[in-house]
Protein backbone atom coordinates (compact mmCIF):
# COMPACT_ATOMS: atom_id res chain seq x y z
CA UNK A 1 0.00 0.00 0.00
CA UNK A 2 1.25 3.69 -0.53
CA UNK A 3 2.15 6.83 1.49
CA UNK A 4 -0.59 8.52 -0.67
CA UNK A 5 -3.20 5.46 -0.26
CA UNK A 6 -2.50 5.55 3.38
CA UNK A 7 -3.14 9.13 3.75
CA UNK A 8 -6.26 9.44 1.63
CA UNK A 9 -7.82 6.72 3.79
CA UNK A 10 -7.06 8.43 7.10
CA UNK A 11 -8.29 11.66 5.34
CA UNK A 12 -11.83 9.96 4.81
CA UNK A 13 -11.80 8.83 7.82
CA UNK A 14 -11.02 12.54 9.45
CA UNK A 15 -13.53 13.73 7.23
CA UNK A 16 -16.07 11.54 8.19
CA UNK A 17 -15.65 11.68 12.05
CA UNK A 18 -15.79 15.31 11.74
CA UNK A 19 -19.42 15.48 9.83
CA UNK A 20 -20.79 12.64 12.56
CA UNK A 21 -19.90 15.05 15.01
CA UNK A 22 -21.11 18.06 13.37
CA UNK A 23 -24.55 15.80 12.76
CA UNK A 24 -25.05 15.32 16.67
CA UNK A 25 -24.04 18.55 17.53
CA UNK A 26 -27.11 20.01 15.22
CA UNK A 27 -29.70 16.93 16.59
CA UNK A 28 -28.72 18.03 20.01
CA UNK A 29 -28.91 21.63 19.48
CA UNK A 30 -25.59 22.24 20.28
CA UNK A 31 -24.75 25.61 18.42
CA UNK A 32 -21.82 26.80 20.15
CA UNK A 33 -20.08 23.44 19.49
CA UNK A 34 -21.87 23.18 15.67
CA UNK A 35 -20.09 26.31 14.77
CA UNK A 36 -16.64 25.90 16.23
CA UNK A 37 -17.00 22.78 14.09
CA UNK A 38 -17.78 24.58 11.38
CA UNK A 39 -14.74 26.79 11.59
CA UNK A 40 -12.74 24.19 12.37
CA UNK A 41 -13.45 22.24 9.39
CA UNK A 42 -13.54 25.24 6.90
CA UNK A 43 -9.50 24.73 7.90
CA UNK A 44 -9.25 21.29 6.63
CA UNK A 45 -7.68 18.09 7.20
CA UNK A 46 -3.91 18.77 8.70
CA UNK A 47 -2.11 16.00 9.07
CA UNK A 48 -0.26 15.94 12.55
CA UNK A 49 2.96 14.19 13.02
CA UNK A 50 5.03 13.93 16.84
CA UNK A 51 8.53 14.36 16.19
CA UNK A 52 11.14 14.63 18.70
CA UNK A 53 14.57 15.99 18.35
CA UNK A 54 16.73 14.05 21.25
CA UNK A 55 19.92 15.11 23.21
CA UNK A 56 22.59 14.12 20.64
CA UNK A 57 20.87 15.87 17.36
CA UNK A 58 18.75 12.83 16.26
CA UNK A 59 14.55 12.87 15.39
CA UNK A 60 12.43 10.55 16.80
CA UNK A 61 8.59 9.50 15.46
CA UNK A 62 7.29 6.79 17.31
CA UNK A 63 5.86 7.13 20.35
CA UNK A 64 7.74 5.32 22.77
CA UNK A 65 11.16 7.37 22.45
CA UNK A 66 9.60 10.41 22.79
CA UNK A 67 7.82 9.48 25.55
CA UNK A 68 11.27 8.29 27.23
CA UNK A 69 12.64 11.78 25.82
CA UNK A 70 10.18 14.08 27.48
CA UNK A 71 10.01 12.58 30.72
CA UNK A 72 13.72 12.90 30.95
CA UNK A 73 13.80 16.40 29.04
CA UNK A 74 10.97 17.03 32.75
CA UNK A 75 13.58 15.55 35.64
CA UNK A 76 15.70 17.95 34.33
CA UNK A 77 13.99 21.13 34.21
CA UNK A 78 12.41 20.29 37.36
CA UNK A 79 14.62 18.03 39.62
CA UNK A 80 16.94 21.26 40.98
CA UNK A 81 20.25 20.74 42.59
CA UNK A 82 22.40 22.60 44.29
CA UNK A 83 19.79 25.01 45.52
CA UNK A 84 20.87 25.93 48.73
CA UNK A 85 18.55 28.52 50.17
CA UNK A 86 15.24 29.66 48.71
CA UNK A 87 12.91 30.75 51.53
CA UNK A 88 10.99 33.74 51.14
CA UNK A 89 12.04 36.73 52.97
CA UNK A 90 9.79 38.85 55.05
CA UNK A 91 8.50 41.66 53.42
CA UNK A 92 7.61 44.81 56.10
CA UNK A 93 5.16 47.32 55.38
CA UNK A 94 4.07 50.13 56.95
CA UNK A 95 0.58 49.88 55.47
CA UNK A 96 -1.81 48.18 52.80
CA UNK A 97 -0.44 48.85 49.16
CA UNK A 98 -4.07 49.32 47.90
CA UNK A 99 -7.42 49.76 49.78
CA UNK A 100 -10.03 46.90 50.16
CA UNK A 101 -12.30 46.65 47.37
CA UNK A 102 -15.53 47.14 47.56
CA UNK A 103 -18.46 45.50 46.86
CA UNK A 104 -19.44 47.58 43.40
CA UNK A 105 -15.55 46.74 42.21
CA UNK A 106 -15.86 42.76 42.82
CA UNK A 107 -19.25 43.28 41.39
CA UNK A 108 -17.44 45.09 37.68
CA UNK A 109 -14.49 42.14 38.12
CA UNK A 110 -17.30 39.34 37.76
CA UNK A 111 -19.11 41.45 34.59
CA UNK A 112 -15.49 41.30 32.93
CA UNK A 113 -15.29 37.64 33.05
CA UNK A 114 -15.14 35.76 29.86
CA UNK A 115 -17.98 32.89 29.73
CA UNK A 116 -16.94 29.60 27.94
CA UNK A 117 -13.41 29.74 29.48
CA UNK A 118 -11.66 26.56 31.28
CA UNK A 119 -12.08 27.36 35.63
CA UNK A 120 -8.76 28.26 37.21
CA UNK A 121 -7.30 26.42 40.34
CA UNK A 122 -10.38 27.13 42.07
CA UNK A 123 -12.57 25.27 39.60
CA UNK A 124 -15.08 27.97 39.46
CA UNK A 125 -16.53 28.80 36.01
CA UNK A 126 -17.23 32.21 35.17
Amino acid sequence: MKLADISGSKKKEYLKAEIDKRETNSKIKNIRDLNMGISDFKKGYQPRTNIVKVEKGDWVTDCHSSLFRWRNHFEYLLNVHGVNDVRQKAIHTTGPIMPEPSAFDFEMAIEKLQRHKSPDMDQIPA
